[in-house]
């Protein structure tokens, strides 16, 4: 079986305000380390006038399906906040939760009042936990994405094998139709003999 890991399954939002300084948690689910950056750069462009933007994320990087080229890439920054009171604690709260594959972002409205260091690490800690408590912690397994081109006329019996596994997939409609598909990984070559088969080994893998 393949590893199994804690994240988050969808976006959320948690607010409060302390002494005046707004605080916005931000929070998503990612499959890449250039997905996190993607989404530190928008909440950090759509909240441009805030005082900080906070960041911090972990993400599992390597090969799936092959567990000795995997690694835990972590990352945070204090965004102009004192040293280790901001992202340091934001990101130790992905970690104490062990949630992989997510990234966050806490927005801060200074409201005139300094909190200290200590009030800082209280703040922007609970702004993440607050953020993963509003999207909830789901178990999930490692996917993989399958990329299938067939003509059209085995279009209907390629979707109707995705549809019926419940896979998620988009689907591109041109000459010939272009499936991807999110497959668990332990599935997957299963997956691929199940469509070899209907389709009288007509579907092409890439």
């Amino acid at each position: 079986m393949s590893r199994t890991y804690q994240t988050v399954p969808k976006p959320a939002t948690a607010e409060f305000v302390v002494q005046g300084s707004e605080f916005i948690g931000h929070i998503r689910p990612v499959d890449s380390v250039a997905a996190a950056e993607a989404f530190i750069d928008a909440v950090s462009e759509e909240y441009a006038d805030a005082t900080h933007n906070v960041p911090a994320y972990r993400v599992r990087t390597g090969d799936e399906s092959d567990p000795d080229t995997q690694f835990l890439r972590e990352y945070s920054s204090d965004d102009g906040e004192p040293s280790g009171s901001a992202g340091k604690p934001a990101l130790n709260v992905l970690a104490q939760q062990d949630i992989e594959n997510v990234a966050v972002v806490v927005t801060r409205y200074y409201g005139g009042t300094n909190l200290g260091v200590g009030g800082l690490v209280r703040a922007y800690s609970r702004s993440v936990k607050d953020a993963v408590e509003a999207a909830g912690v789901v178990t999930e397994r490692p996917h993989e994405r399958v990329s299938i081109t067939v003509a059209y006329d085995d279009s209907g019996t390629v979707r109707g094998i995705i549809e019926s596994e419940g896979y998620a997939f988009d689907a591109d409609y041109q000459e010939t139709v272009s499936f991807d598909v999110r497959v668990p990984l332990e599935e997957a070559d299963a997956f691929r003999d199940r469509l070899r088969s209907a389709t009288s080994g007509r579907a092409d893998f890439e």
